[in-house]
């Protein structure tokens, strides 16, 4: 079983089997008790959609836990690194100039979020978020 993430939220939106729900991402410091008197501890309210069949026992306000695989991140972060840390190796092999490597190793990251972008759709019913109310 893949590892799940969960966070819990307010629902902000039903329209019909699409739920909107608002979350809070705190970084791992932020829980932290002397989150106050540092400078790097940080919270962002998020909208996740969440797509259901069973849309119409929630209502707006309801608290909810959203539920997400660890294995989505692999497509958003993990492999981008790793093409970036590659293609930044096989570059300066090739030329000796750190800048142009290091502008090429990023440029490459403009095809591969178009390609993701473009496979939104499938991605999107591949990789979806799960919900279930608070008892």
């Amino acid at each position: 079983m893949a590892d799940i993430i969960k966070h819990q939220g307010i629902v902000e939106n039903i329209n019909s089997s699409h739920i909107k729900v608002r979350i809070v991402q705190t970084s791992a410091c932020a829980a932290c008790s002397a989150k106050g008197h540092c400078a790097s501890a940080d919270t962002k309210e998020k909208i996740i959609d969440v797509t259901t069949g069973d849309a119409s026992s929630y209502q707006v306000g309801d608290r909810v836990i959203v539920f997400g695989e660890l294995s989505m991140g692999l497509w958003a972060f993990i492999v981008p690194f790793c093409i970036l840390v590659i293609s930044l190796f096989v570059f300066m092999a090739i030329w000796s100039d750190e800048l142009l490597s290091a502008l090429c190793s990023l440029a490459l990251l403009i095809p591969y979020y178009y390609i993701l972008w473009l496979n939104k759709t499938r991605m999107g019913k591949k990789f979806s978020f799960s919900i279930r109310p608070i008892d």
